[in-house]
């Protein structure tokens, strides 16, 4: 009798530390699986505000269109290209696809390219140009196809008369161009009786959307 009771109690204790075993190794797999979906969860975060971060970049580098720019270019006998129609004037954090290069006008950034004489030796972001422009500035530019004399005799110009600015650009169809808020025209050289013209002319200019407004406090680089 005894001998049977002790067996009992001996297979009960044994059903109970078996289903002990159970529940530990279900609370083991259970932990698991909790670890295991936390760290997709984290790591879908993690790719997702990349994903977004990276989205939100690209777009702020995309060009946008400027749409209020329309119009075209007309060529006078004096061989000075004007924009007929009009140039928007919007303050953009993005860049702007403009209709010619360097362009004449349009929507730019908030910040312009200082312009008291000043000569960079590296191409400029329009979108800061454009905005010299608009204060009335004329902006020289030129190609690798410029000669260093006429390259140094710009310069010598350019540093000597404020509301100006000249950097490279080779972009541009000609060697040597001349550009004012809508209007623009190619010079053979430095010698060309047209620089003086355009100078006399276009610097802080009646096209000037924003006569005497600064040429310094800007970018200078």
């Amino acid at each position: 009798m005894g001998s049977a009771k002790n067996q009992s109690n001996a297979a009960r204790k044994a059903r109970i530390e078996e289903m002990r075993r159970a529940e530990r190794a279900r609370e083991r797999r259970n932990r698991i699986l909790t670890i295991a979906a936390s760290v997709v969860v984290v790591a879908g975060l993690v790719v997702g505000g990349v994903v977004l971060v990276r989205s939100q970049s690209d777009d702020g580098d995309k060009a946008q269109a400027d749409a209020k720019t329309t119009g075209k270019f007309v060529t006078g006998e004096d061989g000075v290209r004007t924009w007929k129609g009009e140039l928007g004037r919007t303050h953009v954090a993005k860049s702007v696809s403009y209709t010619s290069e360097p362009p004449v006008g349009g929507d730019h950034n908030q910040v312009w390219m200082n312009c008291n004489g000043d000569v960079y030796d590296k191409e400029l972001k329009n979108e800061h140009a454009v905005h010299s422009l608009e204060h009335g500035a004329v902006w020289v530019t030129y190609t690798s196809k410029a000669s260093k004399a006429d390259i140094e005799a710009l310069t010598a110009k350019v540093k000597q008369t404020p509301y100006t600015l000249m950097s490279p650009d080779e972009k541009q169809k000609d060697p040597i161009m001349l550009t004012a808020w809508g209007h623009q025209r190619t010079v053979t050289s430095a010698k060309d009786p047209n620089v003086g013209k355009f100078f006399e002319t276009y610097v802080q200019g009646e096209q000037t959307p924003e006569p005497g407004a600064a040429c310094t406090g800007g970018l200078s680089e």
